[in-house]
């Protein structure tokens, strides 16, 4: 049943299409990892609704909703627990590619296509502010403190205070777009990841460039995540390689496998840490031991009732696993340990 969508905010801004180039590379044959007993992983939802592809996924207020921004400029607000009924909070003209909530002050910043930033004032929608900013699409942001960092297709990094709703400094990171940020609190550090295969290590506070990692992936570093206790960062690429870099040893390398026939979209950790999921162009979710990086269990379309087109992004809530995809559908997993 396809969602009824309640309450519209009209944003205009130009629309343009968008390209997704493919490579194509070899990947070793992988054989799921044989666990006692077996990991059980059960699709209890489907959410359905949106008009084009769902590029943003990201947690709501509680477990219990997730947002999501897509191809048809629509901002949703779903409820896990009655998937069947979507709110339209907000729509642009234009593809969202990023999301973020501000829960304390009951925002929401949407990155477009073409560079633009949307202040979306959940209490008064009038209120919305939009910003041209980037020169390209905002492929991510993420909220640190009373600031948010948006990673621009320009190679440029910007730092916004959210009490302003303005950017407060740019950083010119790289000459190639910036596809991903990721923040660990221990460490007060940012890890951004670029279209020019580099993974860049920034000080949170004073953006001073800490370490670069060049290459880490042999094309665009497509997503990063730090482990739980901040000891690890994990990255994937357009090369379909899953790394694990070791932060305390100088940055080193110590795994590297051909997670995936294609692109690796998305890297999401389990509540407990003990687990981590994977999603890709390639349709399918993974899911691997966060121990020893060996897969347990693939999630695809023909067996398990999966995506049929690209995985964008991969979340992971108390309540289950949650995926979205090219296939205009965002999907809730039940795993069982």
């Amino acid at each position: 049943m396809a969602a009824q969508f309640i309450g519209q905010v009209m944003l205009c801004e130009r629309a343009c299409p968008i390209n997704w180039v493919a490579t194509n590379w070899f990947v070793s044959q992988i054989t799921q990892t044989t666990t006692t007993p077996p990991m059980q992983v059960t699709k209890t939802a489907q959410l359905t609704g949106h008009n084009a592809a769902i590029f943003a996924l990201i947690a709501g207020t509680d477990e219990q909703h997730v947002l999501t921004g897509a191809g048809d400029g629509w901002v949703v607000l779903w409820d896990l627990a009655a998937p069947d009924l979507g709110k339209l909070l907000a729509k642009v003209e234009v593809q969202v590619f990023s999301l973020c909530l501000l829960k304390n002050v009951q925002k929401i910043v949407a990155g477009n296509m073409d560079g633009g930033v949307h202040w979306i004032d959940l209490n008064d929608p009038t209120a919305t502010k939009n910003i041209a900013h980037h020169q390209r699409g905002v492929y991510d942001i993420r909220a640190v403190g009373d600031h948010v960092f948006s990673a621009g297709g320009d190679g440029k990094l910007s730092r916004w205070s959210i009490a302003e709703m303005r950017p407060t400094e740019s950083y010119q990171l790289a000459n190639q777009a910036l596809r991903c940020i990721d923040y660990c609190e221990m460490r007060q550090e940012l890890a951004v990841g670029g279209s020019d295969g580099a993974i860049y290590f920034l000080d949170a506070t004073t953006l001073e460039l800490r370490h670069t990692i060049r290459p880490a992936h042999g094309s665009s570093v497509f997503s990063l995540r730090y482990s739980p206790d901040g000891k690890k960062l994990l990255s994937g690429g357009r090369d379909a390689h899953l790394k694990v870099w070791e932060l305390s040893d100088d940055f080193k390398q110590i795994s590297s496998q051909p997670a995936h026939w294609f692109t690796i979209n998305s890297i999401v950790f389990s509540p407990d840490g003990r687990h981590f999921a994977t999603g890709s162009r390639d349709k399918t979710i993974k899911i691997w031991n966060a121990e020893n990086f060996e897969l347990e269990k693939v999630l695809e379309g023909g067996r398990d009732g999966g995506h049929f087109n690209s995985v964008n992004k991969v979340l992971w809530l108390p309540i289950g696993l949650v995926s979205c995809s090219d296939d205009r559908t965002a999907m809730l997993w039940k795993v069982k340990k």
